[in-house]
């Protein structure tokens, strides 16, 4: 039985939200025990060590004064710091609320397309991120007794990404992809090496612990390969919906590892956001149909992770 270009990039793209999913499950596991500027660091050193060694592979390393580019300097600034906030927010709340949150990426691109990179975006897209911040402000609920502080970082890792997002669109093609993600890998480590004194120190490790940290960097390296496998192989308008199976995964593993049911305002306020921004990813369709093949052709089709 064989599948459709466009299954097996749908297909491909669930697989990669389940890597990704899997590990930030299993990270939230082991900052029960260590703080999150450890996981980064032990994390950071083996997908520094993974990044290095495609980049070798694909001989990427041969033009490395490429990360000096200020364009790359603003996206490793901006993965750094969605990392930080992002891992901090993990750690204090349920992982199907964070996902949730950080499904409006693709709206506060959009938005910041508008306000930075002159990107023309109609009174319907507004609308739909106009809807999409509501969604948000119903599942952080703030002035409620179930506000969650910790949901501001989820704020500000998307605010980070946001700015990661809207950078790599500015990187010059002839920088291999490769070479940024070893930067963005080793930076992140960097950050968590500062960080593990001011989190609390560095706390001794299990074997089962650094076994989990292990298939968390097997699963971000695999979400990574899939993600990218799902792209050249589907069309990017079939398959990009998809990215919201990462919510599916995180209310289902919340539930199994961690005890954490969904209540209504998350669910209302999920739905509000993957609504939107699937109405989002409509319209960009049907702007892009009019377009000429060179206009529609833009750098945000490049892939996640890069």
């Amino acid at each position: 039985m064989s599948f459709s270009p466009n299954a097996r990039g749908a297909l491909f793209m669930c697989v990669a939200l389940a890597g990704f999913t899997i590990n930030d499950a299993l990270t939230k596991l082991v900052a029960e025990v260590m703080n999150m500027g450890q996981v980064m660091l032990v994390r950071g050193v083996m997908a520094t060590a993974l990044m290095l060694l495609f980049a070798w592979r694909t001989k990427a390393l041969q033009q490395p004064r490429a990360i000096l580019h200020p364009m790359v300097a603003l996206r490793v600034a901006g993965e750094t710091g969605a990392t930080i906030c992002f891992l901090s927010a993990l750690a204090h709340m349920p992982i199907a609320n964070l996902t949730a949150v950080m499904q409006v990426l693709p709206l506060t691109v959009t938005m910041g397309a508008a306000f930075f990179l002159s990107e023309p975006v109609g009174w319907r897209r507004w609308s739909a991120i106009a809807v999409g911040f509501i969604g948000i402000l119903i599942i952080i609920r703030p002035g409620f007794d179930a506000f969650n502080a910790y949901s501001l970082y989820g704020v500000a890792a998307v605010a980070f990404a946001t700015m990661r997002d809207l950078t790599t669109r500015k990187i010059p093609e002839d920088i291999p992809s490769s070479l940024i993600s070893t930067a963005t890998a080793a930076a992140v480590t960097l950050a968590g090496a500062v960080l593990v004194v001011p989190y609390g120190g560095w706390s001794p490790m299990s074997n089962a612990d650094f076994a989990i940290l292990v298939g968390a960097t097997l699963c971000v390296v695999c979400g990574y390969h899939f993600i990218v496998v799902s792209l050249r192989v589907g069309e990017l308008s079939f398959i990009a919906p998809f990215r919201y199976t990462a919510l599916l995964w995180a209310i289902a593993l919340g539930i199994v590892l961690f005890g954490d049911w969904p209540d209504w305002a998350m669910i209302l306020g999920a739905g509000l956001v993957v609504g939107s921004g699937l109405y989002t990813l409509y319209r960009e369709q049907i702007i892009d149909r009019v377009k000429p093949a060179a206009e529609s052709t833009t750098p945000s089709m490049a892939t996640e992770g890069t």
